[in-house]
């Protein structure tokens, strides 16, 4: 071993003088690579002017194949030099690398001219297929041959790893495939980008949807039939571009709903995403069925976005609803001063043109949000109620002022008030009727969130009927009390003649309240004979009349049973029959009439026992009147029968409609009192 030491030791002088002789070797091998790239070298400039007219000519072909030849002498030349260092992987110095790429500077150009010729071709492909698609069929075999390099050099870097691995070419890899689908999707988007705005707003969106619908289908028959030819059965070109459609689709509604859409504009867009894009004429063409998978896609528009556009739609046809509801209103106010009477509908009944504005108005509303969804009807129906508590609010309002004004002079302002005031109780029920239809809609569904009725329409429209109803009875008073004020005189007593007055009076209203329709039509019939005997029995009660004899007694009480039979004849006549109150109205006449004529004040008692078993409302006020109008009622019966009332507090029976509160009886005389002086 030290022998071989020693031997290595003298060798290795003698190694020395190889690094010379390797020194000599790499010029030569250089130079001999000089001398057979030179051809090359010299032809590198012609041949990139050569390609760069083949790519302006779009001979795309062409220049790609002298393009793939100059890369070749450049990768060549390259690794050439890499392999001068000593191994493969041996890194090129700056001024080499640089020197190569000064070089070569024109095969960069060319990639980049070729790419975009390329892509612009591409782009066109729609228009291409129609017409000549042998550029795009050129086309997409230069990307399945850049994808083809691509994959080569990658498979070599792979296959060896380490230091020995071999650099990766300039601009490779290119992704060129990848980039067809991306310059394809710039494509659909820009489509979208050129359709005319100008007229896309108010009702020009829905011709905007309509015509991107037929652009779109026409582009994807034009992909389906024709392009999906000219491309491998891998780029799956139809379903790509559904995809690529889909997704700009999504962008460009986007952009839409987030203008100030009108109610109008946000329908068009609702049907469209709802309806038009997944029925047959688009998306659900059976032909596209193989390529599309629509959860993969994803909607449109959002479940939020959609509540949120929903809201809007609402929130937009309440402010157009409120605005023609009250123009309604203003119309109905002028209609009430018409020197006319009311319109009269087919069965005979007043009526104005608001309940049918309005009706129709919130049918038509709920049929247009029914055409997007259930869920939009109901919400539309709501909003729609809510309105019009507000719109019969200020109805009510209107009507009090109605009746106030006519209050300051009867006799002069309009001549067909109570004519309106009847339209305006008819106008009610229609309304009333309209509503529960309304909500039928809404509660015909198990799922809906309103599952009963608001109360506020329904309440609303019983305010403005009541308060109607108050000033009719309120008009009938008026014409009713100079006539009434005429009982209990001396000339009624002998002749009797004030209730046939009274009874013109009635028949004239009564036939106007014919013109309402029902059940209000009973209700005022029936509100009419009840004020009728109110007010008779009031009069009574004002002891206007106090007897002095039996014969006045019987007389009075004779006169007031054939007033009370005239009555109850004129009303069954009129076909008016009380089905609120057990009692007939009526029949508290006679039956006054019985405790007045009474002769043996001994009984009054017992007949009071039994008035107050008819009407279990009447007062101690009511009974000391009476017992006041006979006039000879002793102090100690009148004590006894004060005593009965007040351990006789019958309760009321079920259905029974108190009469004697709305009587209301003065308060009695006090003759021991001097006018000046106040009582002890």
């Amino acid at each position: 071993m030290h022998k071989v030491r020693l031997d290595c030791s003298q060798n290795a002088e003698a190694i020395l003088t190889l690094d010379t002789l390797r020194e000599v070797s790499t010029s030569h091998s250089q130079l001999l690579a000089a001398v057979s790239n030179l051809p090359r070298l010299c032809s590198v400039r012609s041949m990139v002017l050569e390609t760069e007219r083949l790519v302006e000519s779009r001979r795309l072909l062409e220049a790609h194949a002298r393009l793939m030849e100059l890369e070749r002498w450049q990768d060549e030349v390259l690794l050439q030099l890499r392999g001068f260092g000593g191994s493969a992987g041996t890194t090129l110095s700056p001024e080499d690398d640089k020197l190569v790429q000064n070089y070569f500077s024109g095969v960069g150009r060319l990639v980049e001219a070729l790419a975009k010729e390329l892509w612009a071709v591409v782009g066109s492909g729609l228009t291409l297929s129609l017409q000549n698609p042998t550029p795009f069929v050129s086309a997409v075999r230069i990307v399945e041959r850049e994808e083809a390099l691509d994959q080569i050099f990658l498979e070599e870097r792979r296959s060896m790893p380490g230091t020995h691995s071999r650099p990766l070419p300039p601009g490779r890899p290119r992704c060129w495939r990848e980039r067809f689908f991306k310059v394809l999707e710039e494509t659909v988007a820009s489509r979208f980008r050129s359709a005319s705005y100008l007229h896309t707003r108010g009702p020009g969106l829905a011709g905007h949807l309509s015509a991107l619908q037929h652009s779109i289908m026409n582009d994807l028959s034009t992909v389906r039939n024709l392009l999906e030819q000219c491309v491998p059965p891998h780029y799956q070109l139809t379903k790509a571009y559904l995809h690529a459609c889909h997704r700009c689709l999504q962008t460009h509604l986007s952009q839409i709903i987030g203008w100030e859409l009108q109610s109008g504009e946000i329908f068009a867009v609702l049907n469209w995403v709802l309806h038009i894009y997944n029925s047959s004429e688009m998306m659900g063409d059976p032909a596209l069925a193989a390529y599309l998978d629509l959860e993969e896609l994803g909607p449109l528009i959002s479940q939020e976005g959609l509540e949120q556009l929903q809201n809007k739609y609402v929130q937009s046809v309440r402010k157009s609803v409120s605005e023609w509801m009250q123009k309604a209103l203003e119309v109905e106010l002028t209609d009430w001063q018409r020197d006319q009477e009311p319109d009269i509908d087919h069965e005979g009944c007043y009526h104005t043109s608001l309940p049918t504005i309005i009706t129709q108005m919130l049918e038509e509303n709920a049929r247009v949000a029914l055409m997007i969804s259930e869920s939009l009807r109901d919400q539309t129906i709501q909003m729609g109620l809510y309105e019009m508590e507000n719109l019969l609010a200020r109805f009510r309002d209107a009507i009090v002022e109605f009746g106030k004004e006519h209050r300051k002079d009867p006799t002069t302002n309009n001549k067909f008030y109570l004519h309106y005031l009847l339209a305006c109780i008819s106008n009610c029920i229609i309304l009333k009727m309209s509503t529960e239809g309304l909500h039928q809609q809404v509660g015909c569904r198990a799922s809906v969130r309103f599952s009963r009725m608001p109360p506020g329409p329904l309440a609303a429209l019983d305010r403005a009927v009541k308060k109607a109803c108050r000033l009719v009875m309120d008009r009938l008073l008026l014409d009713l009390q100079p006539l009434l004020q005429g009982l209990l005189s001396h000339s009624w007593l002998t002749h009797g003649d004030v209730i046939p007055k009274v009874c013109s009076v009635l028949e004239l209203h009564c036939q106007l309240y014919s013109r309402v329709r029902p059940p209000c039509r009973q209700c005022l019939q029936e509100e009419c004979q009840r004020l009728t005997v109110v007010e008779y029995v009031r009069v009574l009660m004002q002891r206007k009349m106090i007897c002095r004899s039996e014969e006045e007694r019987q007389q009075l009480a004779q006169q007031m049973a054939h007033d009370a039979q005239q009555l109850r004849e004129h009303f069954q006549s009129m076909e008016v029959d009380s089905t609120v109150n057990e009692v007939n109205p009526t029949a508290l006449i006679p039956v006054l009439a019985d405790l007045i004529k009474l002769k043996d004040t001994g009984l009054l008692t017992l007949e009071v026992s039994g008035l107050i078993a008819k009407y279990p409302d009447i007062s101690e006020e009511h009974v000391c009147a009476l017992l006041d109008v006979r006039g000879d009622v002793p102090r100690d019966v009148r004590v006894t029968v004060l005593c009965l009332l007040e351990q006789s507090a019958p309760p009321l029976p079920s259905g029974y409609r108190p009469i004697f509160p709305d009587i209301l009886v003065p308060p009695p005389s006090m003759p021991f009192c001097l006018p000046t002086a106040k009582c002890a």
